[in-house]
């Protein structure tokens, strides 16, 4: 794994719990979610026609861009429903830890990728740090208690999503470019987030009490996922997948210092349990 695809993935993962941060705190998920994404899709829509029209790609490739629309749709769809029955510091190590733990294993066995013993020690670390800063448990008080287990099985979905368009995409970057990629993902969040969106009649609201977070929002959420796009053309997507959930750590404390969330003692020393974790894949995985 190159230095580059280090910075990038680790640049990805801080910019993601950046956006994530201000799509808990608006108003309404949907409208924010959805305000969000509309300039990227106004830029990169031309360039990706442009794109299409200068190049050919096999019928598989359609099959992959396909199911990675649906995937990502589905992520932002259950990204909103998360939020609204769950604490940042709880569901968002949840729905990342998830791609962290499937991720690896399945592009050792579908890409011939590998792990040393010391990365697949890593990786535990980073797994263990992230359920005991989601606080995840399955005691007889937490399933009785409604809105902990949808906001649980919400983010388990967003992490099942996480994984299956993080597998296609690899694939797809072996007939498109990454910001071609993100331009057909830009057009299936707006397919399923427009109608909710303007339905909630909460578009001015949302921008006159969050024009700041939407602007930066407008660019660190594309933004994220793009650098991630270029970092799996440099590296493994075993070791990388993993590094970016460096997000959990700036997500974890900016939930304890931002939005005054609670266990503040225990999800720190988690989260250097993570960071632990990523520097050793990082250097010896």
């Amino acid at each position: 794994m190159t230095t580059i695809a280090l910075i990038l993935v680790l640049a990805s993962g801080f910019t993601h719990s950046i956006w994530n941060l201000f799509a808990k705190r608006s108003m309404n998920k949907d409208v924010f979610l959805w305000m969000i994404n509309i300039p990227c899709f106004l830029l990169l829509t031309p360039y990706l026609i442009e794109w299409l029209v200068s190049n050919t790609i096999p019928l598989k490739a359609y099959g992959l861009i396909l199911l990675s629309i649906m995937l990502q749709s589905g992520y932002f769809i259950l990204l909103s429903k998360a939020y609204q029955f769950g604490d940042i510091s709880q569901v968002y190590p949840i729905m990342r830890g998830t791609g962290a733990l499937l991720v690896p294993v399945l592009s050792v066995l579908m890409y011939s990728e590998s792990l040393s013993i010391f990365g697949w020690a890593g990786l535990m670390l980073i797994i263990y740090g992230m359920i005991r800063i989601g606080g995840f448990k399955l005691n007889r008080t937490m399933l009785q208690d409604k809105k902990y287990m949808k906001g649980l099985m919400y983010a388990l979905g967003v992490g099942l999503c996480i994984t299956g368009y993080t597998l296609t995409d690899k694939n797809i970057l072996e007939f498109m470019p990454p910001l071609a990629l993100l331009a057909l993902c830009n057009i299936g969040y707006m397919l399923v987030l427009t109608l909710p969106a303007l339905r909630s009649k909460a578009v001015k609201t949302e921008w006159k009490i969050n024009k700041g977070p939407l602007i930066v929002g407008s660019i660190l959420s594309p933004g994220s996922y793009l650098l991630f796009l270029f970092a799996m053309n440099l590296g493994p997507l075993a070791h990388l997948s993993p590094i970016r959930e460096i997000g959990t750590v700036f997500g974890t404390l900016l939930g304890i210092i931002v939005l005054k969330e609670q266990q503040g003692r225990m999800r720190v020393m988690m989260s250097i349990a993570i960071t632990a974790g990523i520097i050793i894949i990082g250097t010896l995985g």
